[in-house]
């Protein structure tokens, strides 16, 4: 026990970030379980990030009142940007919102005003890992009880086959919108915790590596499930660490192959529903392969003692 509580202090910070990337990456899997390949988690988060430390500085606003307004920040612009966004399709999308977070850094160099210019803006801690952990958890008891929904559904629909959604009188549009809003929120509530942790934001906090980043743990967790986008994210920011630890050069190089061998074997991210429907699939035709060969048996046995 005491190992284990020596182990969560050496890589609490890490924990608390990797959960933080995860709900930036849950904002990319929001838009991408609709076929919508968005890298503007990034920009909500940026949104929400300067809100929070604008009204800390002017109204010494509270964790609270900071992460909802992230989350109307992020939501808002999301639902702005809809507009433009869904107008484009597949590949376009995802150039247009990188051009998106570009120009974003564009606008936080250039409002010193608002955002504190190429320094930046300092911000004080209020959050704590138990306040990160309930933050996720609201988000993952969210998407929960939406994977089953009727939203849950058309989305799904609309992901696998747009044109047979709509024949079936789903609105294509209008539920691409709706996730595109929920990634906002999602990615304006992280742009605030991330700010809170850091205690600074600048116009590198929220730019372009950090899109690909969670588009990358997406892919890795597994883009068909909302716990993938966790899970591949913690994987991101552990990996390093624990490499480190262990290979004092070429822990980098180390990461990467690990993360090949793992896309190879696990193609479709290591949270996949499929793979596990496959399993229970396979374990009932080998109870009722078993149960055959006992009746099969047990038939032949009559057979011969009568």
């Amino acid at each position: 026990m005491i190992a284990f509580l020596d182990i969560f202090s050496d890589y609490r910070a890490t924990f608390t970030f990797g959960l933080i990337y995860g709900l930036f990456a849950l904002a990319t899997y929001a838009s991408l379980a609709t076929g919508v390949l968005s890298m503007a988690a990034a920009t909500f988060g940026a949104f929400g990030g300067f809100s929070y430390a604008r009204l800390q500085a002017d109204h010494d606003i509270g964790l609270l009142g900071g992460l909802v307004a992230g989350l109307l920040a992020g939501a808002a612009i999301a639902w702005i940007l809809s507009f433009v966004l869904l107008r484009l399709s597949s590949h376009y999308v995802a150039m247009a919102t990188i051009a998106l977070v570009l120009i974003t850094r564009v606008f936080v160099v250039n409002l010193p005003s608002l955002t504190g210019g190429p320094n930046g803006t300092g911000l004080v801690r209020q959050s704590t890992l138990w306040w990160v952990l309930g933050v996720t958890a609201v988000c993952l008891f969210v998407f929960w009880r939406l994977a089953n929904s009727r939203y849950g559904l058309a989305a799904t629909a609309v992901r696998e086959d747009p044109q047979a959604a709509s024949t079936l009188g789903v609105s294509v549009r209008h539920i691409q919108r709706v996730s595109l809003v929920l990634s906002g929120a999602i990615g304006g509530v992280a742009g605030v915790l991330m700010a809170d942790q850091l205690q600074f934001i600048g116009p590198n906090t929220f730019y372009i590596d950090l899109a690909f980043t969670m588009l990358a743990a997406v892919v890795l967790g597994g883009a068909y499930h909302w716990f993938g986008a966790i899970v591949g994210a913690i994987v991101f920011r552990f990996l390093p660490e624990i490499l480190s630890d262990y290979i004092d050069d070429g822990h980098e190089i180390a990461n990467g192959i690990l993360l090949v061998i793992i896309m190879i074997y696990l193609p479709r991210g290591i949270v996949d529903p499929r793979r596990r429907k496959q399993r229970e699939h396979g374990l009932g035709s080998k109870r009722k392969s078993a149960k055959a060969d006992a009746a099969l048996a047990h038939d032949q046995a009559e057979a011969v003692t009568s």
